[in-house]
């Protein structure tokens, strides 16, 4: 499964304005991209009402997810890859000034 590993930088976690950046990115994506912080369960990155619950807060450390079963090839696993890397990326830079 590729994942790809980020912290959250927006001063309000993945609430309101940040978290529904985020699921837009993630949907653009076209991939069931799952989301998680470590003890929590994974939760649909398409869903902004899972993304803002699951609490998200300023500095915690996320997991991305693509599932294995949702590619099909090397293309796919690689291009799985560089979204999550972009939507990590993104994750980040949300603090930025």
């Amino acid at each position: 499964m590729p994942v790809h590993k980020a912290v959250v930088k927006a001063s309000v976690g993945l609430h309101a304005r940040p978290a529904a950046v985020f699921v837009r990115a993630v949907t653009e994506t076209g991939l069931p991209v799952t989301i998680s912080r470590d003890g929590a369960r994974h939760v649909d990155a398409r869903s902004l009402l899972q993304v803002m619950t699951a609490d998200f807060e300023h500095g915690c450390e996320v997991e991305l997810g693509v599932s294995e079963a949702v590619l099909d090839g090397s293309q796919s696993r690689r291009d799985a890859e560089e979204a999550l890397r972009v939507l990590g990326k993104l994750l980040e830079s949300q603090g930025a000034a």
